[in-house]
């Protein structure tokens, strides 16, 4: 699928239908997942809702191991002063661990797949930061940076959101399980001057690795 990028400014209508949804719009959809045509809405198992298609033979009871490959983010970011690359490195590991940490109790954690293998890979392809009750916003996907909206909102909380696409492989074939786009909350910025860390979008990350645990088929 063909990359679609967000410019600097889109129309109000859009950013509005945006601000409204809980989930990515299909122009926010990064083209890191081969095929985004058979997505539907539905609930995780922490009550959000995302965007998700399952392959009508898939069985988790099939896979007795998995394999977490380290999130990327996708197209390759422009660090900030307010997005280091440092904080960029966090995030990629904290998620990847996180998700390690919470299926361990479910399926054998390892490095390399074989044949009763699911293999999960990711990519974080956004984090806008929007200032707080402000209803039309910019988002810049890849440079992970505000696009403040006014710079009399220069004092206002910015809102944190993290946008993931995730597709789950059988290790056997390398046939697609499961895919997954979604975005999270995290912590609010004091102002935008205020630099991202990885404790401000933990809170998302931390409920996606919990999905990943008590999904079901």
């Amino acid at each position: 699928m063909m990359l679609k990028t967000l410019g600097l400014a889109l129309s109000a209508s859009v950013l509005l239908a945006g601000c409204a949804s809980n989930t990515p719009a299909p122009s926010q959809y990064s083209g890191f997942l081969s095929d985004y045509s058979q997505l539907q809405p539905t609930q995780s198992p922490s009550g959000a809702t995302v965007m998700r298609w399952v392959a009508p033979d898939f069985q988790l009871a099939n896979y007795s191991s998995v394999l977490v490959e380290k999130p990327l983010f996708y197209p390759a970011p422009t660090p900030s002063a307010q997005v280091s690359q440092q904080t960029l490195n966090d995030i990629a590991n904290y998620l990847q661990q996180a998700i390690r940490l919470e299926l361990a109790g479910r399926m054998r954690i390892v490095e390399q797949a074989d044949r009763d293998t699911l293999v999960l890979r990711s990519a974080i392809t956004a984090v806008n930061l929007s200032p707080e009750g402000l209803k039309v916003y910019e988002v810049i996907p890849v440079a992970l940076v505000a696009a403040a909206a006014s710079t009399a909102a220069g004092t206002r909380d910015l809102n944190t959101e993290v946008y993931v696409e995730l597709e789950a492989i059988d290790g056997s074939n390398s046939k697609p399980m499961v895919r997954v786009v979604r975005k999270g909350h995290g912590l609010q910025l004091e102002n935008d001057s205020t630099q991202l860390r990885l404790d401000d979008i933990t809170p998302a990350l931390d409920t996606w690795a919990k999905d990943a645990r008590d999904f079901k088929r």
